[in-house]
């Protein structure tokens, strides 16, 4: 009998937390390697790193209300069994898995999800240089952004471009490195 008070204790106890907490969908990132050639992967704040040969995918999740968060590939690496190296573009602290942006050139795909108003901010940028082809699109009726060399229309060029789209939060998004 006091287990059973024990335990609806605990539970009304709880409960108005459990109420409370925000419950937040994560967005699904997929990367694709559509090059001839192997594009190393990178991604922060998610923290990560990937080689992907050609045709290879990458997926992975991202949390609700994260801001200031890219996506950009990385050419000619060269990593040791421990992760570290070095790449030609896009290197992060000679490291396969990013904890830092990208050295330039590189060509970004730059995000913030559930911001401001329930949406996702969502953008290509070239302003650090160009380096891989690139195709940024939400998995929902929203625009897709495309790069395909060094004069990118849908890319935010210079710090005052506008070329920043949005979509309703809650949606998935691909990255697709060579379009073509």
């Amino acid at each position: 009998m006091a287990l059973i008070i024990k335990s609806h204790l605990l539970v009304l106890l709880f409960l108005p937390a459990l109420i409370n907490f925000p419950f937040t969908q994560a967005a699904w990132f997929e990367v694709t390697n559509s090059c001839p050639y192997t594009v190393w992967a990178a991604a922060i704040p998610a923290g990560g790193g990937r080689q992907l040969n050609p045709g290879e995918r990458w997926g992975f999740g991202i949390a609700s209300g994260t801001g200031s968060a890219r996506i950009w590939g990385r050419t000619n690496c060269n990593f040791d069994w421990s992760g570290r190296g070095h790449c030609d573009t896009g290197d992060c602290g000679g490291q396969l898995s990013c904890q830092l942006a990208g050295q330039p050139p590189a060509t970004l795909a730059e995000f913030s999800l559930n911001s401001w108003g329930g949406m996702d901010f969502y953008m290509i940028s070239s302003i650090t240089g160009f380096n891989v082809p690139m195709e940024f699109s939400p998995t929902s009726n929203c625009p897709r952004l495309r790069c395909y060399g060094d004069k990118c229309p849908d890319a935010y060029l210079y710090p005052q471009d506008s070329k920043t789209r949005s979509c309703k939060s809650g949606t998935n998004y691909r990255v697709v490195f060579c379009p073509y």
